[in-house]
């Protein structure tokens, strides 16, 4: 693939990725669970992890939470947005690439959103000097079920639809 049509698609992505970070910052989940969200930016980064792969997907991953950071301001925020992202793409990477003959994007998704969850609580704990925030998991591991799902069914749909881009633009 050319280098500035790589470049362009990838960019694309990643702007996708940041609307869908600022548009699930307004959105009120009907639960009282904080730190909760839809995990919406994930259906971009799922998608790129199988058709990109790793560094591609990692690279909007991260990209993406320092352009919400700019946008938003929030440095704490960024924290918790960045080692969930870290950890989240990380643990997609591996079941998809190792277990994918067991997982569809619906499991790798919920892996994801698990990990997301994981570091985001254990982030806390450590800002917050606070072991008891880890009781807190068992809340997020139940609402990470329902998102990764969410996010794996979307995602089967946008790998889909990036496909046929790819395939009849020669983008790939």
């Amino acid at each position: 693939m050319n280098k500035t049509r790589n470049f362009t698609f990838l960019a694309l992505l990643t702007a996708f990725a940041v609307l869908l970070s600022l548009f699930e910052n307004i959105i009120p989940l009907p639960i009282a669970a904080p730190g909760a969200k839809l995990g919406l930016p994930n259906m971009i980064i799922l998608s790129s992890l199988v058709v990109f792969g790793f560094k591609k997907s990692l690279t909007i991953n991260i990209v993406r939470t320092f352009l919400v950071l700019i946008i938003i301001g929030n440095p704490i925020s960024f924290i918790y947005s960045f080692f969930g992202a870290v950890f989240s793409i990380i643990a997609m990477y591996i079941v998809h690439r190792y277990f994918s003959n067991y997982f569809s994007l619906i499991g790798v998704s919920i892996f994801g959103a698990l990990a997301h969850n994981t570091a985001q609580v254990a982030t806390a704990s450590v800002i917050l000097e606070n072991l008891n925030i880890l009781s807190y998991l068992p809340v997020m591991y139940l609402i990470s079920l329902f998102t990764g799902f969410f996010v794996g069914y979307s995602s089967n749909f946008i790998v889909k639809q990036l496909n046929k881009v790819l395939y009849k633009t020669e983008w790939r």
